[in-house]
C-alpha cells in the first residue's frame, strides 16, 4: 500500500492508504481525528469542512493522494494551544451550537472565509452553504460578524 505524507494540524504525518481513499476516512479511521464529521459523503452538507493549505475543502470528496506534501488543518488544529481561534470564541459567545454535529465544519468554513475576507457581508456568509439541521443560521451569522471584529 502506498504512503502519503502531509502536515496535519502542524505535525508531519505519514499514512499508508489507497491513493483514492477519501481523506475523511483516513483522518477518522486511520488517524483518529474525529472533528470533521461524515454527513453526506458527496461534498454537499459540508460537515467535514477542513482547510487544505489554508482554504476550505471537503475531505469526504478529496483523495488522500491530493493532500501529499500539503497542509491539512481540522477543527482540532484551529486553536493556538489553549487560545481559541476568534471564530471558536465567537461561537461560544453567541451560543451558536445546539446539537453541535455541523459546528466543526461551520467553524472551519467561517475561519477560511474570514482569512480571505475579514469584513464579510451577510451575503458572503450565506454563500458558505454549510448545512445546519438545527437551523442556527442567525446565530452563525452573528458569530461570524463578531469574529470579524
Amino acid at each position: 500500500m502506498p504512503t502519503f505524507t502531509f502536515t496535519l494540524n502542524g505535525a508531519t504525518t505519514t499514512v499508508a492508504a489507497a491513493g483514492d481513499e477519501p481523506l475523511l476516512w483516513v483522518l477518522r479511521d486511520l488517524l483518529g481525528v474525529t472533528g470533521p464529521k461524515y454527513g453526506c459523503g458527496v461534498g454537499v452538507c459540508k460537515a467535514c469542512t477542513s482547510h487544505l493549505d489554508g482554504a476550505a475543502f471537503n475531505p469526504c470528496v478529496t483523495p488522500v493522494s491530493a493532500c501529499a506534501g500539503r497542509q491539512v488543518t481540522t477543527i482540532e488544529g484551529l486553536a493556538n494551544g489553549d487560545t481559541l481561534h476568534p471564530v471558536q470564541q465567537a461561537w461560544i459567545d453567541e451560543d451558536v451550537a445546539q446539537c453541535g454535529f455541523c459546528q466543526p465544519g461551520q467553524i472551519m468554513a467561517a475561519a477560511a472565509l474570514l482569512a480571505a475576507n475579514p469584513n464579510p457581508t451577510d451575503a458572503d456568509i450565506d454563500a458558505l452553504e454549510n448545512v445546519c439541521r438545527c437551523g442556527t443560521y442567525v446565530r452563525i451569522r452573528k458569530a461570524i460578524h463578531r469574529a470579524a471584529t
